[in-house]
C-alpha cells in the first residue's frame, strides 16, 4: 500500500475518498510548522508521495533530489466537493508517481 502524506492545505476528509492508500497528514505526523525543503526531508524513506496543493513547491525545491514524489492538484478552491471532481485523476497520479517525479492534477471548474 502507498503511504501518502496531505500537506495542511489539503481538507483531511479527502482522506476518506481514497480509502486504497495509507494516508497521514502533516498535522498527524507534527509536521505543521515544517517548511517546504524540511517537510520533504522529513518526509522521506517514511512516506512514497506527498500530496499538495502548493503549486510553488516544484521552484522552490529539486523534487528530483528527494526519495518520493509530489502530486499538485491545480485547483482555485480546496473545498472537498471542488476537489471530488478530480478524484479519479488524483487517485491516477498517487498510483503512477515515482521517486523524485512531481505531477499535476488539475481540477475541473
Amino acid at each position: 500500500m502507498k503511504r501518502v502524506l496531505f500537506d495542511e492545505n489539503l481538507p483531511r476528509l479527502l482522506r476518506q475518498k481514497l480509502p486504497e492508500f495509507d494516508i497521514r497528514t502533516v498535522q498527524d505526523e507534527g509536521w505543521g510548522s515544517f517548511r517546504n525543503g524540511k517537510l520533504l526531508r522529513q518526509a522521506e524513506g517514511t512516506f512514497d508521495v506527498l500530496l499538495t496543493a502548493d503549486r510553488r513547491m516544484e521552484y522552490q525545491q529539486k523534487l528530483a533530489s528527494f526519495q518520493m514524489g509530489v502530486v499538485v492538484i491545480d485547483t482555485h478552491s480546496l473545498q472537498l466537493g471542488i476537489l471530488e471532481r478530480a478524484l479519479n485523476d488524483i487517485r491516477a497520479a498517487l498510483n503512477r508517481i515515482e521517486r523524485g517525479q512531481i505531477i499535476h492534477v488539475a481540477v475541473p471548474q
